[in-house]
């Protein structure tokens, strides 16, 4: 009983002690050198921006991990085409998120360019009405060439729909065909080469062959 009697003692002594130091200490933590105050601060979001418009943003945004996802996929080619902006119109006149010319949008039944530009969700349409169009078309080409090394690069379904959504299924057909030496360039100098390396390896399996297909 004395021994625990002069244990808490001690302890209480002990601890009475580092109080007594700790406020008779006359250093000061500095936290000036912590400030913002100069600094040109990068916010993410704008400060006038409604609670209404980040909720809405936070719910039409995709997930940037994404993977090789066929959303993945889509999502990278449209920040290639365009930043991923649906209003975008290029010095060639090609339109929207994916950049499409007035003539492929005819062929999946798309006659009013003015009114698509307007219509993100008729442009998710069109992307996909024109891969499963492309794929139809090469569906052969796929078939044969997937797998091979053309140029250093394996050929894959997702690299060869890329393709063709830049040069159109004809330059691709040629590319394989001639085992890379016929490589189409557009006209900022993007080469059909290009776009299979940079977009191989998708998964690309939601698209069906469709020789059909139309986004209306």
């Amino acid at each position: 009983m004395l021994r625990n009697i002069a244990s808490y003692s001690t302890l209480t002594l002990t601890i009475l002690t580092l109080l007594y130091v700790s406020f008779q200490s006359n250093e000061t933590i500095d936290l000036s050198k912590y400030s913002t105050e100069g600094l040109d601060l990068n916010y993410t979001v704008s400060i006038d921006v409604s609670q209404t418009e980040l909720k809405k943003e936070s719910n039409d945004s995709f997930s940037p991990y994404l993977g090789k996802s066929f959303v993945g996929f889509k999502e990278a080619i449209a920040f290639k085409e365009s930043g991923g902006d649906y209003n975008s119109v290029n010095t060639y006149g090609y339109l929207g998120k994916y950049q499409f010319g007035t003539e492929t949008l005819k062929m999946i039944g798309i006659n009013n360019p003015a009114k698509f530009l307007k219509n993100p969700k008729l442009q998710e349409k069109a992307f996909i009405a024109n891969a499963a169009r492309n794929k139809w078309i090469l569906r052969r080409d796929i078939k044969n060439f997937v797998g091979k090394r053309i140029n250093g690069i394996i050929v894959t379904e997702s690299g060869i729909l890329a393709a063709a959504h830049l040069a159109g299924p004809g330059s691709v057909k040629k590319y394989l065909r001639s085992y890379g030496l016929d490589n189409f360039a557009d006209g900022y100098g993007t080469t059909v080469h290009y776009y299979m390396k940079r977009f191989s390896g998708y998964d690309t399996s939601f698209v069906k062959p469709n020789k059909k297909a139309k986004a209306i």
